[in-house]
């Protein structure tokens, strides 16, 4: 048996990331690298995911050092998932100029017995085949988020509509949830999302923060505003793993626990852009953030306002 109570399934990887201002190299990347890595400030997380036998081992060394579980981790002869992208003067938009799949094109994803019982599971932007398969693979009733994009709703529709009717809570931004629903409005577009199966929709707004949203509630949460944004890379996974790790951790899905770590998902998040990969989110305090929890607060409280 396993001591982890979040299990997350998705990409690893290695990044070249090019902004205005600087370029890095085949560093760490992957969105269950990114949203594991937030997680693990609250909760003890394992990493369903595949490397190549190229991925360096002083990133495995890191993850381990972080107390993630790697035991689901697979390695395989061949390169490790590569991506590389370039941002604009823009940081919402980034042109990405090349895409090696390598071994992660022949992932299959493994759950053994020791992890099938998870209570909490969170399935990043993959194939919905692949989440399909994972949600067939668990034991019990977890409690399921996950997340998509765009190339899924144009080319695997009706099997992404497979995923979102067994799963709890779906990450989704503007763009992706009109697109799932034919909406034009966020609103209608969420409400259409939970007449899915859905409890939550929670729509990802990027520098905008994001909202919750269930059939009797709404719930919004800046992000923090930042000076200098070096590399959004992750940024969107770092808020779902920081969600995910609080709910696992506090074991309480009611919407009043998911407004609580939405927030810490904000937090999480304004560690990630501060930074190029994992270079400042691997290195968050507990200080760090408690520090954010409070300016955060601050954003969104004022004194009583007489008409």
């Amino acid at each position: 048996m396993t001591d982890s109570n979040l299990l997350i399934v998705g990409s690893i990887g290695l990044d070249t990331i090019e902004t205005q201002s600087d370029k890095v190299e085949r560093v760490l990347g992957g969105a269950a690298v990114y949203s594991s890595c937030a997680a693990a400030n609250l909760t003890h997380s394992a990493i369903v995911g595949v490397v190549g036998d190229d991925f360096p081992a002083e990133h495995e060394t890191m993850l381990k050092n972080k107390n993630i579980d790697l035991t689901c981790m697979q390695k395989k002869p061949g390169k490790t998932f590569f991506w590389h992208g370039r941002y604009r003067d823009d940081m919402n938009e980034r042109d990405t100029l090349d895409t090696q799949l390598g071994v992660f094109g022949e992932f299959k994803p493994e759950i053994p017995a020791s992890h099938a019982n998870i209570p909490y599971l969170f399935l990043a932007n993959i194939h919905p085949q692949l989440q399909l398969d994972v949600l067939d693979a668990m034991q019990g009733k977890p409690f399921v988020a996950a997340d998509s994009m765009n190339l899924w709703i144009d080319t695997t529709p009706d099997l992404l509509k497979q995923v979102i009717r067994r799963v709890d809570v779906l990450f989704v931004n503007d763009e992706e949830a009109k697109m799932i629903t034919g909406q034009s409005s966020v609103l209608r577009a969420a409400d259409a999302i939970i007449a899915m199966g859905p409890s939550v929709a929670v729509i990802k707004k990027g520098d905008a923060g994001a909202m919750l949203i269930s059939r009797d509630d709404v719930f919004a949460t800046p992000a923090i505003p930042l000076r200098e944004v070096k590399d959004p890379t992750g940024a969107g996974d770092t808020f779902a793993g920081g969600m995910m790790g609080y709910i696992a951790r506090q074991n309480d899905r009611s919407f009043e626990t998911m407004k609580q770590a939405a927030v810490l998902g904000s937090v999480m998040a304004s560690f990630t852009v501060e930074d190029f990969s994992l270079n400042r989110l691997a290195n968050v305090s507990p200080d760090d953030v408690r520090e954010r929890i409070e300016r955060l607060r601050c954003l969104t409280v004022f004194k009583d306002i007489e008409i």
